[in-house]
């Protein structure tokens, strides 16, 4: 677990150690940035298409993924937009000057580029095994070019480590997930400990899916990384529509992912001074997804 977060960590910290000088060089990073989020979106949906079928469970995994992903994410979301009015974030782009169809555009644009690459990988018939290493090596790329314009935005490492709003929005998120986790297991009739377990994925699909898969069956795994997909495909969609007012909630809803994957897209949609505020809230809930699964499991 800590070796992956160090992986995560270090072409973030390689990059902040690098000073750029030039206008014309921040440009060029912005931009490549910008492009490299779509070419990662893409291979998301080229992973999609590569997955293996449910079968016959299919019915039961989505009942359980629609209940477990309403409940949790009313919950976050009936919490987080209180946080961004008690405690406002500024941000480094004035969204107002946009236009709310803009806003919805670009949202749409991501979701739309995600959409062709599963239709291309369904298509296609491409051996698609490349594709999770090909995603990975990107995001390692993003996050180093990421680490740069963190250096020369005028922030401090002790700003981007010891972040109180990354730790309070992680920790709201823990606090309200859970909540939802209970109500899901009572509507569906499932102990509450499985509930308690699928609600303490925050957004790491993979993992989520691998650690309650084994432990109590398929149906639960796949219900677990639909549930986790799903809330990182929705994060992705209105983190460029609500990140101007609701900066906590954008990030917060983003979960685990504000730290890696969605931390472009914030960073893209609400400027530089998201980003420590992502990192630790995304840092903290990554490292409570195995604990809080794996204990809930052995309950």
């Amino acid at each position: 677990m800590f070796s992956g977060m160090l992986y995560i960590f270090l072409p973030l910290v390689i990059g902040y150690l690098i000073p750029v000088d030039k206008e014309s060089v921040v440009d060029f990073i912005n931009t490549q940035t910008s492009r490299l989020v779509l070419v990662i979106l893409a291979l998301m949906g080229l992973s999609l298409a590569g997955l293996d079928n449910v079968g016959k469970n299919l019915s039961q995994i989505l009942i359980y993924t629609s209940v477990f992903f309403i409940s949790i994410s009313a919950c976050n979301l009936l919490a987080l937009p209180l946080l961004d009015k008690i405690w406002p974030t500024d941000t480094s782009q004035d969204h107002r000057k946009f236009p709310f169809f803009k806003m919805i555009m670009e949202s749409v644009r991501l979701v739309l580029v995600v959409t062709a690459g599963l239709i291309v990988g369904l298509l296609s018939g491409f051996d698609l095994s490349w594709v999770d290493k090909a995603s990975e090596i990107i995001l390692l790329i993003l996050l180093f070019l990421i680490g740069i314009q963190l250096r020369n935005s005028g922030m401090t490492l002790r700003q981007i480590l010891l972040n109180r709003k990354g730790i309070t929005i992680a920790l709201l998120i823990v606090m309200t997930s859970l909540p939802g986790g209970i109500i899901a297991a009572m509507l569906l009739g499932i102990p509450l400990t499985h509930g308690l377990a699928m609600a303490s994925g925050f957004g790491w699909y993979s993992l989520t899916g691998i650690l309650i898969g084994d432990s109590l069956g398929p149906v639960f795994g796949g219900a677990a990384f639909l549930n986790e997909l799903l809330r990182e495909l929705v994060a992705l969609s209105i983190i460029p529509i609500v990140i101007g007012r609701y900066p906590s909630t954008a990030i917060g809803y983003a979960g685990a992912t504000a730290m890696d994957f969605t931390l472009p897209i914030i960073q893209n949609s609400g400027g530089i001074r998201c980003v420590p505020i992502a990192i630790v809230s995304g840092f903290i809930l990554s490292l409570l997804v195995p604990v809080l699964i794996l204990f809930f499991l052995s309950l």
